[in-house]
């Protein structure tokens, strides 16, 4: 799931669930165009982010020896290795007036997950298979599970600091049209067919999670076109249009959770998900409006956005238009009535399991592991009230860097909305790996 932070603009970037159409095969060449068209625009987009060339030169006529061997890849940027430091019990504050059965049904469907991934199947292996047999309406069950077959570690940065930031989330429902009219006006798109995108792990194993999107131009690739150019018409893709809303800032604060429900005439809902993005930085318009003294810095919120926006509106297409960052949808069918899926209804997560409201948080895979248990300690939005309790690290998010960094999943309508909307708060975070592993190994 995509997700932007709303509260405040801070540095989550879009990188979250991304399901993206990967380039199966690395390229071991130079690809002629002639003989492999896409093989050579991916080649290209990688020259682009690799080398920062600006511009393409044509290609040979004939085509250059084979390569046997790529070239060595450039030094990348080191994500800074969180440090995970053991701890107990009692240093969570909140553990033992928590009620850790709330937790339980997103801690089993992620165990699904997890066990099904050969990467995480043997760490997750006992403690998921001996889940099975607790009582799960028992508080003192539940938690006397996790404290035999879990350790607590504390999370900090590199530098030894313990203390990040927490932002919210939630799942938006909006009214909507399947046809454009009057009313519905506003398109949310699927994925365009001119589209690329490269997976650079094909083509250098140490760039694992880098992704390029772009799209051919003659015989270069150039970058793909920014909101802007989506908005104005650069791009012929209003027949990937999934469905049509009012009002475009809804729709906008639609892409930045990455996930939603639309409403329809008839009553029925669809549900939409994060299918895939422009390949373009998000920008804040929170931060715009803040740098620009349109808004005060403690109004630049959700609802503050979108007040200013009613208030100006022949301004809010340029608004809008600052943020280059355009994401594309999916159609999310229902779960099935009495699936494990349906015990939970929510969006569907990085993980690949539903995301249960004020139990589930976004993270930087990088730094914490998708699917492990996290103790979050932070507080209420706009408060100094403790919210402190267990939670399923299930997702990422665009913004989300940095081992003490967390989105908190708020749920479903407009009250998650307005919760989500308000909270920028200090946390502290505690991962609970299984016993026999070690976490910084």
């Amino acid at each position: 799931m995509v997700h932007h932070t709303m509260a405040m603009p801070t540095a989550k970037a879009t990188s979250a669930s991304m399901k993206n159409h990967v380039m199966a095969q690395p390229f071991r060449g130079v690809p002629t165009p002639a003989a492999a068209p896409l093989a050579f625009a991916a080649w290209w987009v990688s020259c682009l982010l690799l080398t920062s060339c600006q511009t393409v030169p044509a290609p040979p006529s004939v085509a250059p020896a084979p390569i046997t061997a790529p070239a060595p890849a450039p030094a990348v940027a080191a994500v800074t290795r969180p440090v995970f430091t053991r701890s107990g019990w009692s240093d969570l504050p909140g553990w033992n007036s928590d009620s850790q059965e709330a937790v339980w049904p997103a801690f089993r469907i992620g165990c699904r997950a997890l066990l099904a991934d050969p990467k995480t199947a043997l760490l997750w292996q006992q403690p998921c298979v001996e889940s099975e047999h607790i009582d799960a309406a028992s508080n003192l069950s539940v938690r006397a599970f996790f404290e035999s077959h879990f350790i607590p570690y504390r999370v900090a940065a590199g530098d030894g600091n313990d203390v990040g930031r927490v932002t919210g989330y939630y799942e938006p429902l909006l009214k909507g049209s399947r046809e454009r009219t009057a009313e519905f006006a506003v398109p949310l798109y699927s994925p365009p067919d001119d589209l690329l995108t490269v997976d650079l792990a094909d083509l250098y194993p140490e760039l694992k999670d880098k992704r390029v999107r772009g799209r051919v131009e003659g015989r270069r690739v150039v970058p793909y076109w920014t909101r802007a150019d989506i908005e104005h018409g650069a791009t012929p893709i209003p027949s990937n249009a999934l469905v049509y809303v009012a009002d475009p800032v809804e729709a906008f604060y639609f892409e930045i959770q990455g996930s939603g429900r639309i409403e329809l005439a008839n009553g029925s809902v669809l549900r939409l998900g994060y299918a895939d993005q422009n390949g373009h930085p998000y920008r804040s318009i929170a931060r715009v409006l803040i740098e620009r003294g349109d808004l005060p810095r403690e109004r630049a919120s959700l609802g503050g956005i979108s007040a200013w926006a009613k208030a100006h509106p022949e301004q809010t297409r340029a608004l809008l238009d600052e943020n280059p960052s355009y994401v594309f949808f999916r159609e999310v069918p229902a779960p099935l009535p009495g699936s494990p899926e349906a015990r939970i209804d929510g969006p569907i997560g990085t993980l690949g399991v539903p995301l249960l409201a004020e139990r589930t948080i976004a993270i930087d895979p990088r730094a914490i592991p998708l699917g492990a248990p996290v103790f979050l300690a932070t507080t209420l939005p706009l408060s100094k009230a403790p919210l402190e309790r267990l939670v399923m690290a299930q997702d990422t998010g665009g913004a989300i860097g940095g081992a003490v960094r967390a989105d908190y999943f708020w749920g479903f309508g407009p009250q998650a909305g307005r919760e989500a909307g308000r909270m920028l708060q200090d946390g502290r975070m505690w991962l609970l790996w299984p016993k026999g592993a070690d976490p910084n190994s």
